[in-house]
């Protein structure tokens, strides 16, 4: 799978992509992560990316014609086959006229406060495609003609600012790369995260079975395999209602389940 990424600082990704699973992945062939300095994409001796914005204000806005001239180049998105709207007279009277850019079938992704929150789902989603772009936001924000123009999602990693997308975008490749057949070592390690099924997961343990008089649950060393996956998806309920219960509405739940929730919620008024 490849991602590009279009930034002002593609020095922030150097040490994340070379560590762990990351690394591995792209070693292995199975991640391709393209970096694109939006700089280089701008006219004039200084290479200017941003400017105050109209009508005043504190902070500085993202130019668009850097940003749409890094994104076209590298995804072949060609400025000369854009489309004059219905109506327009010609392409002489820019007063009158309206362009939209061709579709992309590459998912542009704007990396801003202002978008989808991330989640499970939404990396399950990107997981689908070969190829993602994610453009990361500096400054006051982006003009809003290449939210308008450029961009096809726009996503966010939580309710909260940060100084750039950068670390949004490390955050996004990562969630979604573990998803692609043959990442992780263990070919089942996706299927049991917490939030794939919609439930937070189980505890777990490993040796030693007795750490300062704390002990294992002895379900776990029992070595029967249905006792020991009963009470992980019975731990992963009462977590998940413990910690997350607003995770349970759209839970895949057995009317069994349900009903041990109903019951963890009585024991719990009492």
């Amino acid at each position: 799978m490849r991602f590009d990424v279009f930034t002002l600082f593609p020095g922030i990704f150097d040490s994340p992509l070379k560590e762990s699973m990351l690394k591995r992945a792209i070693e292995s062939g199975l991640l391709d992560v393209q970096l694109h300095n939006i700089r280089d994409y701008a006219e004039g001796r200084h290479q200017v990316t941003d400017d105050y914005p109209y009508g005043g204000g504190g902070g500085m806005v993202m130019k668009p014609e850097p940003v749409f001239a890094a994104v076209e180049s590298v995804l072949g998105l060609e400025v000369g086959n854009w489309k004059l709207e219905v109506g327009a007279e010609s392409a002489d009277t820019p007063s009158t006229r309206s362009v939209q850019p061709l579709t992309s079938n590459i998912p542009i992704v704007l990396l801003t406060p202002q978008g989808r929150v991330f989640n499970q789902h939404i990396a399950l989603e990107l997981a689908q495609h070969d190829r993602v772009a994610l453009i990361c936001g500096r400054y006051e924000g982006f003009d809003e003609r290449i939210r308008e123009h450029l961009a096809t999602d726009e996503i966010s990693i939580g309710d909260y600012v940060l100084t750039g997308g950068e670390l949004a975008a490390l955050v996004i490749v990562d969630s979604v790369i573990r998803l692609k057949p043959g990442v992780l070592g263990d070919p089942t390690g996706a299927i049991d995260d917490s939030h794939v099924g919609g439930l937070l997961e189980y505890p777990h343990y490993t040796r030693p079975s007795d750490f300062r008089g704390w002990g294992v649950p002895e379900v776990l060393l029992s070595g029967d395999h249905a006792k020991v996956d009963r009470w992980r998806r019975e731990q992963a309920l009462r977590r998940t209602w413990l910690r997350r219960p607003e995770l349970l509405e759209r839970a895949d739940l057995t009317e069994a389940e349900r009903a041990s929730v109903l019951q963890l919620a009585r024991d719990q008024a009492h």
